[in-house]
Parts: structure tokens; C-alpha cells; sequence
């Protein structure tokens, strides 16, 4: 049953889940209360309702294990990467264990030069658990690499659902409205952070702005 409703969940993605999914998918499961969070510093909220709230925080430095997917869609590329991350963090590693699950997940994105498409390569990251920061378990897949992201400063917001192209698009174009006129961010690159599952529906993700160092 749970395979079957990923299935499904997966072709809304236009994605075929592929059999071997199923213990990867059975495990987290099993483990969905224990996720542990990226750590970072709060550095100051804005806004009193939720609509208008944002938030600047700072994270550290760390080992992330990333993915880079250029399919047709976003959903695509997004879900294609995370099943990869999904092998890796139950059993497909030089530790041969599962790893433990960190929220959110990554996705950093690009817009075209017009500002009015994603660019298709999508990087996914998923930040390894304190006990494997310093000695991180090697992929068996050669496609997911271990990077050590450099600290990162950045002004998130939230929004609920499915993240697709026209969502995140929207999703920027609101946060713009929102801060106005300024160079303190880049413009072009985004990071959509994803804390709950696909099979969520009404999902809690932000949209992040990355400060200029």
C-alpha cells in the first residue's frame, strides 16, 4: 500500500517509481518522527502575520551529499535527485547503514536570463547528520558527491504545496514584492528548502535569498 501510494504520488511528478524504491521507502517511514534539523542561527524575523513574515538566519559550514539533474521539469529533476539521496541515506553507502534523515533538503535553482524560466539543472542537497560531518560514508552511486558548503546567510520565507516551476516563480516574485528594492541578495539563484515528504500535500517549504557575502 505505501509503495503504491508513492506510485502515485510520483506520476503527478511525471516520474515512474521503480520497484527498488520500495525498502528505501519502508524505511524512512519507519523513521519519518526522528529527522533531525540543519542547525543555524536565527538573526532576525520580520513581519507579524505569516503572509509577511520572513526570516535572516546564517548556517554553518558542512558536508552535504548533493545531486545535479537537468530533466524537461522541475518535479522531475527534483524527485529523480531524492531517490538517489533516498539509496544513499538508507543503505547505499561505504557504511553500509542507514544514515538518518535532516530537514529541510535543498534545492538550488537558477532563473534565465529574462527571469521568467528556471534553468533545467537543478542541484539537490541533503546535509549528512552530525555523526557523519567529519567522516562522511562514501556513495556507491558516482552521480551523488559529498561538497563542504561554505557558510551561508540567507532571508527565507514560507509557503504550503506543491513546489512546480510556476509555484517557485510565484513564490519569488511575492518575496520581491515583499523586500523591495535591494542588492543585499543575489538575483538569478534561489533555494526552494523542502521540510516534509512529497506524499505531504499541504507541504511546508521556503523560498531562500541568498545574501551577498
Amino acid at each position: 500500500r505505501l509503495f503504491a501510494h508513492w506510485e502515485a504520488v510520483a506520476s503527478t511528478h511525471r516520474v515512474n517509481l521503480p520497484r527498488d524504491m520500495a525498502g528505501p521507502i519502508a524505511q524512512m517511514a519507519r523513521h519519518r518522527q526522528a529527522r533531525q534539523p540543519v542547525p543555524y542561527v536565527s538573526l532576525s524575523q520580520h513581519g507579524k502575520c505569516e503572509a509577511a513574515a520572513y526570516e535572516e538566519r546564517r548556517y554553518p559550514a558542512g558536508k552535504w551529499a548533493c545531486v545535479t539533474m537537468g530533466e524537461p521539469m522541475y518535479e522531475q529533476s527534483i524527485s529523480m535527485s531524492f531517490m538517489k539521496l533516498m539509496r544513499y541515506i538508507c543503505k547505499e553507502n561505504s557504511v553500509g547503514c542507514y544514515l538518518g534523515m535532516t530537514v529541510p533538503v535543498l534545492n538550488e535553482i537558477r532563473l534565465t536570463k529574462e527571469g521568467t524560466e528556471l534553468e533545467r539543472e537543478v542541484l539537490t542537497a541533503y546535509y549528512l547528520p552530525g555523526e557523519f560531518q567529519q567522516n562522511p560514508p562514501v556513495p556507491t552511486d558516482p552521480e551523488i558527491h559529498i561538497t563542504e558548503r561554505a557558510p551561508l546567510r540567507v532571508i527565507t520565507r514560507v509557503f504550503y504545496g506543491m513546489t512546480t516551476e510556476e509555484t517557485i516563480l510565484r513564490e519569488i516574485n511575492l518575496f520581491w514584492e515583499l523586500l523591495g528594492s535591494t542588492d543585499t541578495v543575489l538575483r538569478g539563484t534561489y533555494i526552494v528548502a523542502s521540510y516534509e515528504n512529497p506524499s505531504v500535500p499541504q507541504r511546508r517549504n521556503e523560498i531562500w535569498f541568498i545574501c551577498r557575502a
